[in-house]
């Protein structure tokens, strides 16, 4: 009987992974369980991303019994695992990313050289990219229609684990990388038993007021399952198996935020260069300041606005922001510091234990005003009024700006306002608000009036 080898990348579980059912059914001989640590996707990363991979890695390897952990340029290490193993094919879910894709490309010649087939099977997501079309078969570019459509669509149910499966390890492997969080940083529990975990808990304890609290960075109101849907230590077909069990606001909001993980994969499959570049190329014309002081102060939480900075910190203490504060402080970057979204969304990337490249880039770019939203050029978050709107007591803000931890309800928003200014040198606002509103405004309407 042939081996196989199964090719983990973003599918670091066993349950509901058909790529790894295929490597099994063809492996009859043993399956190689096989990561490449590519340094071009290791080296961009911040040590909170390194950190949770190894983690994830160590809990995917301890479930096997072994894993075979290479190093180096996949298309040779992967070809080498699989000669060494005398396997006739290598499974993998397909990857639909601008490097991943063409990295791919480059392995299955590679493997073909030497008779040995790259076999793609399933993806990261319930719909694969570039399946939802209009009617005439070109490609949505706003996300509503492209969640009707998704939704009509539909997607398969879960599969079931591999059962006993006999794995194998022909080479030498290397040790975990060594990726320890600075002292600062606390990670979530890693790997597809913390996943199921956390999303069992969440369902039955917070699903239902999802609708109306996911704004709220101040309650524990979201499931925060995005990094492991990042890892693969959950596939969201699993998570929408289980939307459909429990009807309601809640699963009916949540069902619909999966759709924008969806449609951001399926806009930068059609638009790859829109990882880094403009998906509207005519708002590169913008005016906009150099990364310096300013950068360096909004990434460090330190800009005087207390929700921009509670966010960053947070971000640098946790690898985790709140969706809600992510778009504030993105906000904040690009229309009150006047910093392009590039610089941002590298920094979200390099830090994000769940940052995932097409939600990135296209997020950051719906703020900026070069996306898919169809008006995106007037919204200028109001990083104030976001504060007491969506932290109305400032329980948010205390727990990461410990300047201001003895400041009680709403005022904390407001700190320089307090008798005697801001306490314990928490800094003076590094903008007016309002002031770089009608800048940010005014460069749009140049750019739209052309």
């Amino acid at each position: 009987m042939p081996t196989s080898v199964m090719w983990f990348r973003r599918d670091l579980r066993l349950a509901d992974n058909p790529a790894l059912l295929q490597a099994v059914a063809a492996g009859g001989d043993g399956v190689v369980p096989l990561f490449v640590l590519d340094a071009a996707l290791w080296r961009p990363s911040g040590r909170a991303r390194r950190a949770y991979l190894r983690a994830s890695l160590g809990d995917l390897g301890a479930r096997l019994g072994t894993l075979q952990l290479r190093s180096g340029d996949p298309a040779v290490e992967v070809v080498a695992v699989a000669r060494a193993a005398g396997a006739r094919s290598v499974h993998v879910a397909a990857d639909f990313g601008p490097y991943g894709s063409s990295r791919d490309t480059r392995v299955a010649a590679a493997l073909a050289r030497h008779a040995i087939e790259l076999v793609r099977t399933g993806s990261p997501y319930a719909v694969a990219p570039g399946q939802v079309r209009k009617v005439d078969g070109s490609p949505y570019s706003v996300y509503s229609p492209f969640a009707r459509a998704w939704l009509e669509h539909g997607w398969r149910g879960p599969v079931v684990a591999p059962a006993a499966v006999a794995w194998i390890r022909p080479l030498r492997s290397l040790d975990l990388p060594d990726a320890r969080v600075a002292a600062h940083q606390r990670l979530p529990p890693a790997g597809e038993v913390a996943a199921q975990s956390r999303w069992h808990r969440y369902v039955q304890s917070a699903l239902a007021g999802y609708a109306t609290v996911r704004d709220r960075p101040d309650v524990d109101a979201t499931s925060r399952m995005s990094v492991h849907l990042k890892w693969g230590e959950v596939h969201p077909r699993t998570l929408l198996a289980d939307l459909a069990e429990h009807r309601g606001p809640g699963s009916d909001t949540y069902r619909r935020e999966l759709a924008w993980r969806e449609f951001y994969a399926d806009v930068l499959w059609h638009r790859p260069e829109s990882a880094r570049e403009y998906l509207r190329p005519r708002y590169e014309d913008l005016p906009y300041e150099e990364p310096g002081r300013v950068f360096d102060r909004w990434r460090d939480g330190q800009t005087g606005f207390p929700i921009v900075d509670a966010g960053m910190r947070q971000l640098r203490g946790e690898g985790w922001m709140h969706n809600r504060v992510r778009m504030i402080v993105a906000s904040f970057l690009v229309k009150d510091l006047h910093i392009e979204w590039r610089h941002g969304a590298r920094h979200f990337m390099r830090e994000l234990v769940d940052g995932d490249l097409a939600s990135n880039a296209h997020g950051w770019q719906w703020v900026g005003g070069s996306g898919t939203d169809a008006a995106p050029y007037f919204r200028v978050f109001n990083p104030t009024t976001q504060g007491e709107k969506f932290d109305p007591e400032g329980v948010y803000v205390r727990r990461y700006v410990p300047e201001l931890a003895d400041v009680e309800g709403s005022i904390v928003h407001r700190p320089h306002g307090l008798p005697g200014g801001a306490p314990n040198g928490y800094p003076e606002p590094i903008v007016d608000h309002a002031t770089e509103r009608r800048v940010a405004l005014a460069g749009y309407e140049a750019i739209r009036d052309r």
